[in-house]
């Protein structure tokens, strides 16, 4: 193996391993001593991806092609760097180009499809994922994004056995428990052990299935991460909560929180009912309403950014200073609900005066245990989506959801609400990239939610 290949492959696994900095210095000092290695200009072009230096990546990719063409990793690569910059047509080209030279390609069919998903044209994303089960039909990557996308258009019948496929992709574990998986069964007298699988915000839309399987006889043991411990305590229907290490009982059947939702079917108007299924202490929620004191105008929270890590955070993350049209609005109290990320842009906007900072003791565990007492004191939250949202709407808290072109399944295309949680209203992104239409929409709703 020649010595740049070398080089890169040490690169390429310090890269996998998260330490993307690491690895672009890697892939830079092969260009530094080779230029004309096109390859090192591919790998660098990934970890400015990685780093969301879309344009960078974009300029690393080119520069690989006009070193070699045909190319069809650059191509391919070249496409998702310019989906993330909302250059829809040139994607399609750099995918187009891809295929040409690499039939079959599936990267390049997944990703085009989901450039076209994520641009709003859903059915013509759907295509190129359906095309790409007939190159590959095993692909578990296409079939979960199938599920999702049937999900998301309501067709749960089709949605939930192609989204079944996510674990047969990493990233997903299970306790170590040995009893069978529950798909349905009758539950009266039998003990089962139900877990978050993905992210915070998912543990607290779906744990409200604990009190489902309770009400069918099931003695329901919940198996949580720490900082969801105390907002969980207040969940009916769960008879042990367990945390990660503690030993695990023995139960008749297990399952993902997510799963149980998939068999009890838990979704559509039987869900609305539901809420709420999360307390506050009456202890906190005064204490916060003495900290928060006597106002005359309305106490609005907000929240614009998730984590960065996300895939999708690209597409749901708002800056701050695209808020600045409601901060013009008179007699509001806006309140800051943004905890880590995003938070060091409140010292960077225009109208930093006009939004109050909690105290950084506010969670600092994590627990939300502060910001959902804090809610139980606001008028409205308006939130993009992020746990933020499913806290709020698991307390019943009015709230406005701020939601990109195409967003995640469970919020579906077109309505304005959800049954998941009667207190949400939707605000939907029309033009793919562009926040300054759905602010002007809040600004009138403002208007009329005042009076």
């Amino acid at each position: 193996m020649p010595q740049n290949s070398r080089v890169l492959q040490q690169g390429w696994q310090i890269h996998q391993q998260g330490r993307v900095d690491e690895a672009l210095a890697v892939y830079q000092q092969v260009l530094a001593a080779n230029p004309g290695d096109a390859a090192a200009h591919v790998y660098a072009g990934i970890a400015f991806f990685d780093k969301r230096r879309f344009d960078a990546a974009e300029q690393a990719y080119r520069q690989a092609i006009r070193l070699q063409d045909p190319f069809p990793v650059a191509w391919n690569n070249l496409g998702n760097a310019l989906r993330m910059l909302h250059r829809v047509p040139e994607a399609d080209e750099c995918f187009e180009t891809a295929l040409r030279q690499q039939p079959g390609y599936i990267s390049a069919l997944k990703n085009r499809g989901t450039l076209w998903i994520w641009s709003g044209h859903v059915e013509r994303g759907l295509r190129w994922y359906e095309f790409g089960l007939q190159h590959a039909p095993q692909d578990a990557e296409l079939h979960r994004n199938l599920g999702l996308i049937y999900l998301l258009q309501g067709r749960f019948a089709e949605g939930w056995p192609e989204y079944r496929w996510r674990w047969q992709l990493p990233g997903l574990s299970r306790p170590a428990c040995s009893a069978p998986l529950w798909h349905g069964e009758q539950l009266e007298g039998k003990s089962v052990l139900i877990y978050p699988e993905q992210g915070l915000g998912d543990a607290i839309h779906f744990v409200r299935v604990c009190q489902d399987l309770s009400q069918r006889g099931a003695i329901v043991y919940l198996h949580c991460p720490l900082n969801l411990l105390p907002l969980f305590t207040t969940v009916c229907g769960i008879h042990q909560l367990l945390l990660p290490g503690m030993p695990l009982p023995p139960v008749d059947f297990q399952c993902s929180l997510i799963e149980a939702a998939e068999y009890l079917q838990v979704y559509g108007d039987c869900v609305a009912k539901q809420t709420p299924y999360i307390a506050v202490s009456d202890t906190l929620e005064h204490y916060w309403h003495r900290w928060l004191g006597a106002t005359t105008g309305f106490r609005i929270g907000i929240c614009w950014q998730g984590n960065p890590a996300h895939h999708a955070d690209h597409f749901r993350s708002i800056p701050l200073e695209t808020f600045a049209p409601l901060m013009e609005q008179p007699g509001i109290r806006w309140i800051s609900l943004q905890h880590g990320y995003g938070s060091e842009q409140l010292s960077q906007v225009t109208f930093s005066e006009r939004i109050e900072k909690l105290p950084s003791t506010v969670d600092q565990s994590n627990a939300f245990l502060d910001t959902a007492a804090i809610m139980k004191n606001l008028d409205l939250v308006i939130t993009i989506d992020t746990v933020t949202a499913h806290l709020a709407g698991a307390l019943d808290v009015p709230t406005w959801l701020i939601l990109g072109k195409v967003p995640d399944w469970r919020w579906h295309l077109h309505t304005s609400t959800t049954p998941w949680y009667p207190s949400i209203r939707l605000f939907r992104q029309q033009r793919l990239g562009q926040w300054s239409d759905v602010m002007q929409s809040i600004v009138m709703a403002l208007s009329v939610f005042r009076k």
